[in-house]
């Protein structure tokens, strides 16, 4: 579980518990034993793999991608996903933002879309411009000043996710 996490415009506890690749490996059934009745997100790899077995458990299951995974993977199953989270690696990897977009805007996806991973403060206003709306802060980050993040900017010029008319067409 992630120690700071900003959901929908608030610090909130995390009931989630992020499964990643290595630590499931041969031994996937018995870590997934391990978290029967929880919340759990696993990686991409598995829920293409044991995806019916997962929604057959009790307990909720989201699936994370990695950077260079491809939202289009999870299209069939977008309606019985109620989180999916998005891996930025480092800082400086921006794919996810394009994942999001699509999640959002051209496939339709309602459910809660978390970043997760090198998740910084200065990041926190332009995800949530293309979808995010949950942020598992990077552990060196102060929970409070990443809020305020949010609200950084009072108008962006270009449409996105969260404002589809730019701002020439807001201003009449």
């Amino acid at each position: 579980m992630s120690a700071t996490l900003i959901k929908d415009g608030s610090i909130c506890s995390d009931n989630w518990f992020l499964l990643a690749a290595d630590t499931l490996g041969d031994t996937q059934a018995d870590k997934l034993a391990q978290h029967d009745g929880d919340n759990i997100i696993v990686p991409l790899s598995c829920w293409l793999e044991i995806g019916e077995q997962l929604l057959a458990r009790p307990g909720k299951t989201g699936v994370w991608l990695q950077s260079n995974e491809t939202p289009a993977a999870l299209a069939a199953d977008l309606s019985r996903l109620p989180l999916i989270a998005l891996n930025f690696p480092v800082f400086s990897d921006g794919r996810a933002y394009s994942s999001a977009r699509e999640l959002r805007q051209n496939m339709g996806f309602e459910g809660e879309l978390r970043a997760i991973g090198d998740v910084l403060r200065d990041q926190l206003f332009y995800m949530a411009r293309c979808g995010f709306n949950a942020f598992a802060l990077r552990e060196d980050q102060d929970a409070e000043t990443a809020l305020a993040a949010l609200d950084d900017f009072r108008e962006a010029y270009q449409a996105s996710v969260d404002r589809p008319q730019p701002l020439f067409r807001r201003r009449a």
